[in-house]
């Protein structure tokens, strides 16, 4: 018997859904993804779509643009999937989709431990896939992708071969969708955490019961920089997850690091880490909260050079999700950078990071400069950095270039 039980999901006729006759079609049909429900037609028949229902999208005039899945309860109201009104969404389709993923993956990186999908820039509107050698986790952020969950598993584990596949339905953009948080085995199963190596040091991935998928890929290029100005350096790394840009930084020679994070599990699982990686003896953790444990430090070291870390990263959940929490996300950023730039000592380095949709490479690069100013420092901003070449960004759309890694110089 097989693992999936295949079936084609969508039986049924598939209803028009229509542009306003204002809306911009034009950004359509040259390739952005979403339309927002302001842009479409919402009578009754649209508003009684079933979200992840399959529809074909037509422009004011009538004429088709492609298939779409639609949710009425989401502001994103339809996600192109195919510029073909007419193709079928089934095992097949998703083959293809996972095979082109996969062969960029595969140019890559020589061992299976990568982003496989990424979202929209993948051709694959709201899911996430993330590998992890033999096993993989999906996140089926849209209505329609939990509608195909199926078919999707089953072409993931056809292409891959993967022989564990985890569902972690958890998270903000679920919400947004109206879909409920679970996390399911679909295939295999692991009660262990995953040894992932990456940059030199091997991270701890918990895939069922850890964040997110149970590792952040898209920091590995930065990582990778961070390393680089780490050797015979004492290293501060807050919000380190797992270990970070921490086990990063010992593996390219630091002396010591530090790791705060919130989390006691988060914490474990980076120990773990550097005891897999051969850096335990170099490798200490402090939980708490991070903007208490930077003002602990800052008392700790006001006034002396002395104890100063030659390198602090700052590596914060998203401060703004969203462009009503802007203003607020800003705020923090710069709080951050001013509690951070006095830890570092004179010519160290401070790296700070983004992961906020809403705050643009210029409004994050302001508001550290500011924070650092404001913490008494001066400095050089020698690298920006994103999301590694596993997390392509979808020229269309803003949204899928999140990731900003900003690297000072300190005075």
């Amino acid at each position: 018997m097989p693992p999936f039980s295949i079936c084609d999901p969508m039986t049924e006729p598939r209803k028009t859904v229509r542009l306003k006759p204002k809306a911009e079609a034009r950004a359509i049909r040259h390739g952005f993804p979403w339309v927002y429900a302001d842009e479409l037609v919402t009578d009754r028949r649209t508003q009684a779509i079933a979200p992840g229902a399959l529809c074909v999208l037509e422009d004011g005039d009538r004429r088709p643009m492609g298939l779409v899945t639609v949710n009425p309860k989401s502001k994103i109201i339809a996600r192109m999937l195919d510029r073909d009104p007419d193709t079928v969404i089934d095992q097949a389709w998703f083959e293809a989709r996972i095979a082109r993923a996969l062969d960029l993956r595969a140019r890559l990186f020589a061992a299976p431990f990568y982003r496989l999908i990424h979202a929209e820039a993948d051709g694959l509107p709201g899911v996430v896939i993330d590998r992890f050698g033999d096993a993989a986790v999906i996140q089926p952020n849209a209505a329609w992708a939990e509608a195909h969950i199926v078919p999707l598993a089953a072409a993931l584990q056809a292409v891959t071969g993967v022989t564990t596949i985890i569902k972690n339905g958890t998270g903000r953009s679920r919400a947004l969708e109206g879909l409920a948080e679970e996390t399911v085995t679909l295939l295999g199963g692991i009660d262990t955490p995953i040894p992932v190596p990456m940059n030199g040091a091997t991270y701890m991935a918990d895939l069922v019961g850890g964040q997110k998928t149970g590792l952040f890929y898209d920091q590995r290029p930065n990582h990778a920089f961070a390393a680089g100005l780490a050797k015979d350096a004492r290293v501060l790394d807050i919000f380190t997850h797992v270990g970070g840009f921490a086990l990063a930084a010992l593996a390219g020679g630091a002396a010591s690091a530090l790791a705060v994070d919130a989390s006691a599990a988060a914490l474990a699982l980076a120990a773990e880490g550097a005891k897999a990686s051969g850096v335990a003896d170099r490798f200490t953790t402090r939980q708490g909260d991070a903007f208490d444990v930077l003002e602990a430090l800052g008392q700790e070291l006001e006034g002396r050079d002395e104890g100063r870390f030659d390198l602090v990263i700052c590596d914060p959940p998203a401060f703004a999700p969203s462009k009503p929490a802007l203003e607020a996300g800003l705020r923090a950023y710069e709080r951050i950078a001013r509690l951070a730039a006095p830890l570092v000592a004179p010519g160290g380095y401070l790296v700070l990071c983004s992961c906020s949709h809403a705050a643009d490479l210029s409004s994050f690069r302001n508001a550290s400069a500011r924070g650092i100013g404001r913490g008494g420092r001066r400095g050089q901003l020698i690298h920006t950095g994103f999301a590694g070449p596993d997390h392509p960004l979808m020229p269309q759309l803003a949204e899928s270039g999140y990731l900003k890694s900003l690297v000072f110089r300190l005075d």
